[in-house]
């Protein structure tokens, strides 16, 4: 599709974001195939706005019709850059409002008690403990650690060369615990999975290969699940841990939109709201006049 090849080249999107846009234009020219269009030049605001009516109606998230909206303007300005439209009818659309749920988080001792009660025996138990480690320890998005490559940690400088979204790098501290936990991996690990496929991607799966995000999702899940009386998060859930104790710990917001390779600080933000409300419930669960009685004023 010559519109997924413009996302590609000259919009430099995701390959998620790019999946996910096409099926969005797959879902809309499909609606509009059945109420009778059938070239691009017919598309106009009414139908786009009809389209994603059907879309609420079916009962879609906000965050699926405010990414769908997106996906259509970007579709119609293509179309009217290229003079298959005459007007960008796009232009026209609102965008619904997304709710920002406030992501769930480990307290410091729940993190402690999974990354140090993880039974780290073998070749897969060291990777295992190194994927978390190194997840909570730098707070990098599950598809960043997949594609760590050996060479990527400094062990020195206690560094790990991050690429992020929109292939930009970054730099990233990285604590002495997940350190020695890689270097375990390194040492007594990653030989015995190594093979032909491996290359020089940092975590591999059981086959060999670089680890792919899905597998490190299930590792996540798995492992809290064998600590117990830990909230079952997943790698996301480990990043918002990492960057919520960040702060609760002192460190300024732009060092931390930097650690996590925030493009807006208005995102990086979302987790000061996460550690006023761990403070009030600890204020609620400490404080002698921290709980009212609900009949109170």
């Amino acid at each position: 599709m010559e519109f997924g090849r413009h996302l590609r080249a000259e919009r430099d999107v995701s390959p998620h974001t790019l999946r996910a846009y096409l099926g969005d234009l797959n879902d809309l020219c499909a609606y509009a195939g059945s109420v009778g269009l059938v070239e691009p030049r017919e598309l106009d605001v009414s139908l786009l706005r009809a389209w994603l009516a059907r879309q609420h109606a079916l009962g879609r998230s906000r965050a699926t019709l405010a990414r769908r909206t997106a996906a259509v303007r970007t579709f119609t300005r293509h179309l009217h850059r290229r003079g298959l439209l005459a007007s960008d009818p796009g232009l026209l659309l609102g965008t619904p409002k997304r709710t920002r749920d406030l992501p769930g988080v480990l307290t410091q001792n729940d993190a402690a008690r999974l990354l140090d009660d993880l039974d780290a025996q073998g070749p897969m138990g060291l990777r295992d403990l190194a994927v978390l480690e190194v997840l909570y320890g730098t707070g990098v998005r599950v598809s960043e650690l997949c594609g760590l490559d050996i060479d990527d940690l400094d062990t020195s400088r206690r560094t790990v060369r991050v690429v992020g979204k929109g292939d930009r790098e970054r730099t990233v501290p990285v604590g002495d615990p997940a350190v020695r936990a890689v270097q375990d991996w390194l040492r007594a690990g990653r030989p015995a999975l190594a093979n032909g496929e491996s290359g020089p991607a940092l975590f591999l799966g059981a086959r060999g290969g670089r680890l792919h995000a899905t597998s490190a999702r299930r590792i996540v899940h798995a492992r809290i699940a064998e600590v117990g009386e830990v909230p079952d998060l997943s790698p996301h859930g480990l990043r918002h841990s990492a960057a919520t104790h960040l702060l609760e710990g002192g460190a300024d917001l732009r060092s931390v939109q930097e650690i996590l390779g925030h493009a807006s600080l208005q995102t990086t933000q979302l987790y000061t709201h996460v550690s006023a409300e761990r403070l009030k419930q600890v204020h609620r669960q400490a404080h002698p006049r921290g709980v009212q009685d609900s009949g109170s004023d």
